[in-house]
């Protein structure tokens, strides 16, 4: 609700710049012609999210997992670090910390182990992991945008170097601060707990092989909001059929779209009055290591600030060039690993501990990540220097 009132009150101050001439309507049809594609994406990609949540498709996975993993605290930690990146990397940062959540603390308490490395792997991993594809997260579908259209196929050859280093650094981190944790055992039989209902095994199916002809059409080249938009049609006349009662209009993330909306009118009023200026300064120009460097950690800030998507917003004019595009996109989506509100992925993956008795102090969240991001961010544009 707080994030509808906030979008509402963006789209307010927006109309009133819009009103005054500050954003002409050319600018306005160009900006619709931005954004109104990724919006459309964003709403059909969480109704396939959350529609195959509710087959148990992300369940059926985690325990899978539980069964893989041998017995070892280690081994399941890798194996649910790979799911995160996955459902990052193709479903987004927002489904890994709303969907995948909850999966990895049942999956975890059914184990017997200590929550909190596996927790702050799914949270840090469903920002950093965020690089590799423009639909991993709402900023590159931006960039991608503001790159001309880049293909996911170019836009992941120029990514792949930081996305693989934007991985590896925090999955370092946490295997470091909590070996102790990841060394114990656990039964591979699930602990007392609980009795959830058997899942349709129709729609547990249905919606698994859903899920499984998306993602190489999610990077196929076709406009992504197409077969998202497909996707998302077939899953609810099955779930019609199979379970009605499971289709109401929260499928659908309103608050989120309206939020997006009105801080994408509001940024582009701003812009419009010179927002960038000062930003400018900061961020500087230049495409050695260390103006890179300058860069991504102008959005990292920016987003620890205030959030990460009005950062990039703001700094995109100043990210003229592909390498600089992708400093950019390191800053403000490995960068927000600092404060709660940095990206919403992060408010949201709280949410849902709150909800299943997962205390997490920001405090400690907070000086962990003052140590991991900066980490993280340096040896992601180290990378793509190199690779550059």
């Amino acid at each position: 609700m707080r994030l509808a009132i906030i979008g509402a009150a963006l789209l307010l101050l927006g109309g009133i710049a819009a009103a005054a001439g500050i954003v002409t309507p050319p600018e306005l049809a160009e900006l619709a012609d931005r954004v109104v594609p990724i919006l459309v994406f964003v709403a059909a990609i969480t109704v396939v999210t959350e529609l195959a949540s509710e087959a148990g498709v992300f369940l059926w996975a985690g325990r899978r997992l539980r069964r893989w993993g041998l017995g070892s605290g280690l081994v399941l930690w890798l194996l649910l670090a790979l799911l995160a990146a996955l459902s990052t990397i193709f479903l987004s940062l927002d489904t890994t910390a709303v969907l995948l959540t909850p999966v990895v603390v049942a999956v975890v308490r059914q184990a017997g182990l200590p929550p909190l490395p596996f927790v702050l792997t799914t949270i840090w991993l469903a920002n950093t992991a965020s690089l590799l594809l423009p639909v991993s997260n709402l900023t590159n579908l931006l960039a991608q945008h503001s790159l001309g259209g880049l293909s996911p196929a170019g836009f992941a050859a120029l990514m792949w170097a930081p996305a693989l280093a934007c991985v590896l650094v925090p999955l370092a981190f946490i295997a470091i601060v909590f070996r102790r944790d990841l060394q114990l055992r656990y039964t591979r039989t699930p602990a007392p707990g609980k009795a959830t209902p058997a899942p349709d095994r129709f729609l547990l199916a249905a919606s698994g092989a859903v899920l499984l002809a998306l993602l190489p059409l999610l990077v196929s080249g076709i406009p992504v909001w197409i077969p998202a938009t497909a996707a998302a049609v077939v899953l609810v006349l099955l779930f019609a059929v199979r379970r009605r009662q499971v289709l109401t209009i929260r499928l659908i993330p309103w608050p989120l779209l309206l939020f997006a909306s009105g801080l994408f009118l509001a940024i582009e009023s701003f812009l419009g009055l010179g927002g960038s200026a000062l930003l400018g300064v900061l961020a500087g120009e230049g495409e050695n290591f260390a103006d890179l460097l300058r860069l991504a950690a102008t959005g990292a800030a920016g987003a620890n600030a205030v959030n990460n998507l009005p950062a990039y917003l703001l700094a995109e004019p100043l990210a003229a060039t592909p390498e600089r595009m992708a400093a950019l996109l390191i800053g403000v989506n490995a960068g927000p690993l600092i404060t709660p509100w940095a990206s919403l992925a992060t408010l949201l993956w709280h949410d849902r501990l709150a909800r299943m008795n997962v205390r997490i102090s920001w405090k400690g969240y907070a000086l962990a990540g003052l140590i991991a991001a900066p980490l993280t961010v340096t040896t992601a544009v180290a990378a793509l220097a190199a690779a550059s």
